[in-house]
């Protein structure tokens, strides 16, 4: 697009959004003087619906009415509660509903999926991650080499950048599994890239898993809500995500779980049981053998907090009513007008490492910083500018089409450029 540099023109793009009225549908943090915070850490938190409240409320109330008995009356009973959440959901990951289920927390999603799907022998028992994942996600395959006795520098291979850039070439990725694939167990990769916001190919990921017999897993902790990762069609075995950043479902809320439907029927693959994830048509005989359910429920534990669920169906239905082609349509026109303005700025102290094709990246773009030391960071914090700062040199910013404006990301821009 040919954007223009100017105040005026960034409310007139306000004005021409067809989404510029879900804003209104959030709680905005405010300064002293009643004036919007720009919030850019949606890729952290997200911000609250304002039904979210409601939601929750119908379930205290029904909690306060019905007591035990809220499992089988009121508008939303908790024994199925779950289910309420499922068809929504695939539809923003891009998934038939037997292979979804909200379950837990994301790292906890990750240990049952690789009970299941990281099954190491002597000779083929490596872990592939990017050089760069979260570090819980470093922690989590680290700690699966030690639990099935395996040494970590040896079992752990990082898909790296090349030396002097900071996005991952998928080329790289093949390199390395056609030299070591038959020693490869599992690559579970983040699908966006939480440092640089970069948006990997995941079909042909679990193409190159798959090729040398390797499971497939994808991290879509940034990637759920943010972009369309269609893991049904990618054909990658299993994928975990949480709730809290752009689904928007409050800290800390449960973790969504994806596990392909080729897998759905296989009764062998070794799990982790309990009721949950037994047949529901006879878990409350209470005396019968384990009798495991299909599809991703088949990975469910444990009765669900009914209250992270709510404010997750109040998200979700915000999501189903406008959908992932409009809110991805924005989101494009969000960061690419981010980059216009970043890149207006007559400075050589900063630059955006996150890949400039908005095909290769969701809603974050990540500003690397020269000679940083967090101070500018601060600086954006005290003007109420909320963004995300990641050691050593990178401040992230998400404009998330559900509640930012383009008159935000103007607003921001302006304040960076007086800063530096």
């Amino acid at each position: 697009m040919n954007y223009q540099n100017s105040l005026a023109y960034a409310q007139q793009l306000d004005k021409d959004d067809p989404l510029a009225y879900l804003r209104n549908q959030f709680h905005i943090p405010k300064d002293k003087e009643g004036n919007d915070w720009l919030y850019f850490t949606g890729n952290s938190l997200g911000l609250q619906p304002k039904q979210t409240q409601k939601y929750i409320q119908q379930e205290l109330d029904d909690w306060a009415n019905f007591g035990v008995e809220g499992h089988f009356e009121g508008e939303t009973p908790w024994l199925p509660y779950h289910e309420f959440l499922t068809n929504n959901m695939a539809k923003i990951v891009g998934a038939k509903p037997l292979e979804v289920v909200v379950m837990n927390t994301l790292t906890t999603n990750l240990h049952l999926l690789m009970v299941s799907f990281y099954q190491p022998t002597k000779q083929k028992y490596k872990i592939v991650i990017e050089s760069d994942a979260f570090p819980s996600d470093r922690y989590a395959v680290q700690s699966q080499l030690q639990f099935h006795g395996f040494n970590t520098e040896d079992g752990l291979i990082e898909w790296k950048p090349r030396d002097g850039e900071e996005l991952l070439r998928i080329e790289d990725l093949e390199a390395i599994v056609e030299e070591q694939g038959d020693e490869i167990a599992l690559l579970l990769i983040g699908g966006v890239n939480y440092y640089t916001g970069q948006y990997l190919d995941i079909k042909r990921i679990a193409e190159i898993g798959h090729a040398k017999n390797c499971m497939v897993g994808i991290d879509l902790a940034h990637g759920a809500g943010n972009v369309q990762p269609n893991l049904h069609d990618s054909g990658v075995d299993f994928a975990a995500w949480c709730t809290y950043k752009y689904l928007n479902s409050g800290p800390g809320s449960l973790s969504g779980l994806f596990v392909h439907e080729k897998h759905a029927h296989n009764k062998d693959l070794p799990r982790f049981a309990g009721w949950w994830n037994h047949n529901k048509e006879t878990r409350f005989n209470m005396r019968q053998p384990f009798d495991v359910m299909a599809g991703a429920e088949g990975w469910q534990l444990s009765n669900p907090p009914i209250l992270s669920m709510a404010a997750i169906r109040s998200s979700l239905d915000l999501f189903e009513k406008v959908g992932m082609d409009a809110l991805r349509e924005k989101s494009e026109k969000l960061t690419g007008y981010f980059e216009y303005l970043i890149k207006q700025i007559d400075t050589n102290r900063i630059k955006i490492i996150t890949p400039s094709n908005p095909k290769e990246r969701g809603c974050q773009l990540s500003i690397q910083v020269q000679n940083a030391d967090k101070s500018l960071h601060q600086k954006l914090t005290d003007h109420h500018i909320i963004t995300d700062w990641r050691e050593p040199d990178v401040i992230r910013c998400a404009p998330v089409p559900m509640y930012n404006s383009f008159e935000d990301v103007f607003r921001m821009v302006t304040t960076l450029k007086e800063l530096l």
